[in-house]
């Protein structure tokens, strides 16, 4: 293969990779930006979305749209759940104690799926079949344009959620200014309750569409999570766009990090960002210095 297909067969899997950082590190803004909570459980949930959908499709049988939607469902269910249990009834506790509570919740999590699931890991089916398609010499798995494609719907439907809607913009209000929110009645509690349920549907949507080309299992979350949480320091904490952006330079530099020096040093270059960036620019490529800073919410 020529160096030219090389790079772009990288490319392609950098933008894959990159994708579903993105989809992890816009959970992690979102619950940031509702709350200042670093939520460590947010790679359980990219977890419980790939395994519930093996569960749904490969034993219920139920098909893959449906499967699809439920599983998202779920997911989100999950995470409001988690929310009402272990955040809420702790909502005068300090900002470290929350985010040691989302720390146990990944635990329990992962504990839930191994006893549920096993060690085993899992795969699926890709979404339109397995024949793979060539384009500009390099050779692709059809479930990277449904990841490509999903991603895109998904930003773009977040983007219009925090736009246009009243609930958005009510969510966007408690990330600027909690209690000028309460003030003009907009009541933070759901509004956290809700930041929760999305940023787990996030999560599951992620896990569902990266299943195919990559295997599921229940210790997949903290790895996911370090990558997605590295690309949402990476684009400033609370900024979407810097996230997306992030993700996919993340998901780049990983892939030809891994292709054209070695394998060994993939899991590694997430963390390596997350550090060289914590020490150059703490506030990220598109995050100011107010946003740096932990709130409480």
């Amino acid at each position: 293969m020529r160096l030219s297909s090389q790079l772009i067969q990288f490319l392609f899997s950098g933008l894959t990779l990159g994708s579903i950082y993105a989809l992890v590190a816009l959970g992690f803004t979102m619950i940031y930006r509702a709350t200042g909570i670093i939520n460590l459980a947010q790679g359980e949930f990219v977890m419980l979305g790939g395994l519930i959908m093996v569960f749904l499709t490969a034993t219920l049988k139920i098909p893959l749209l449906i499967a699809f939607l439920l599983t998202v469902a779920v997911v989100m269910a999950l995470g409001a759940i988690f929310e009402r249990l272990a955040i809420n009834p702790l909502k005068n506790g300090s900002l470290i104690t929350l985010i040691m509570i989302t720390l146990a919740g990944s635990i329990l999590f992962r504990g839930i799926a191994m006893f549920i699931w096993g060690k085993d890991p899992y795969g699926l089916p890709t979404f339109s079949g397995g024949q793979s398609v060539k384009l500009l010499g390099a050779t692709l798995q059809p479930q990277i344009f449904w990841i490509l494609g999903i991603t895109a719907l998904a930003v773009f439907g977040i983007g219009i959620f925090f736009n246009r809607t009243l609930t958005g913009k009510a969510m966007t209000a408690c990330s600027f200014n909690p209690v000028a929110a309460r003030l003009v009645g907009i009541n933070v509690r759901k509004m956290v309750l809700l930041s929760f349920g999305l940023s787990a549907a996030i999560g599951a949507v992620a896990g569902a569409i990266i299943t195919p080309i990559t295997l599921m299992e229940y210790d997949r979350g903290p790895l996911l999570a370090i990558k997605g949480f590295a690309a949402a320091v990476l684009g400033g904490l609370g900024n979407g766009v810097g996230a997306v952006i992030a993700g996919f330079i993340i998901g780049i530099l990983e892939s030809m990090g891994a292709g054209l020096i070695s394998s060994g040093y993939k899991d590694a270059i997430a963390l390596l960002v997350l550090l060289v960036i914590l020490w150059l620019k703490p506030s990220g490529i598109l995050g100011s210095a107010e946003e740096s800073q932990l709130k409480k919410y």
